[in-house]
């Protein structure tokens, strides 16, 4: 008599496991689908308040208190607007591109937070609408790469008002501003609205 056969695998479990396998390869190589398009409307808006209520602060500290502030709520609506389409799309916040999107994203913004504090004290506030525009734009392009191809081209327009900034007249500061966090934030966030979904 011979040997005895080992037991076949379940052709259920292997399939199970090569959909897993399938998967896991797919959200390592794809792209990061839940940038807000919405959120980002909702950003240019909040943007384009502080603008105005920082136009009439003759204070370095006010105006910045309030772009700062800004910022903070800019952050929380771009990460529970992100959280909310990630769930739409039944993908997790921070699958395989998620994960690079954030590694792209977080370095130039941890730079522009230190910038900001060693600037402010420095009392160079007329360069820091050029450069949180600029580094905002880096970071946008950086992490774009594992998005979907208008994102990239966001960040793209967002160096260019950074750099724009920088060069144009102190008392400029403010109009670049609204025009870059509000109305790029604004025009970029409906086309990925319309175009992307959400």
């Amino acid at each position: 008599m011979g040997a005895p056969r080992p037991e076949p695998v379940e052709l259920h479990a292997h399939a199970m496991e090569n959909l897993r396998y399938i998967r896991r390869t797919l959200e390592r190589a794809g792209s990061f689908t839940a940038v807000p398009g919405i959120g980002g409307m909702l950003m240019g808006s909040t943007a384009l308040a502080a603008a105005w209520m920082a136009s009439g602060r003759s204070r370095a500290g006010a105006w910045l208190a309030i772009w700062l502030a800004d910022a903070g709520l800019a952050l929380l609506v771009g990460v529970v607007a992100a959280a909310v389409k990630s769930r739409r799309v039944k993908m997790p916040l921070l699958s395989g591109p998620g994960r690079k999107f954030v590694a792209g994203f977080a370095p130039a913004m941890v730079a522009g937070a230190l910038l900001t504090v060693v600037m402010f004290r420095a009392g160079l506030t007329a360069a820091l609408p050029g450069t949180w525009l600029l580094l905002y734009g880096a970071s946008v392009v950086s992490g774009g790469w594992a998005s979907v191809r208008v994102v990239p081209l966001m960040g793209a327009c967002f160096m260019a008002a950074g750099a724009a900034a920088l060069f144009a007249p102190a008392e400029w500061g403010n109009v670049i501003l609204a025009a870059g966090f509000g109305g790029l934030h604004i025009v970029f966030g409906a086309v990925i609205a319309v175009k992307y979904g959400g």
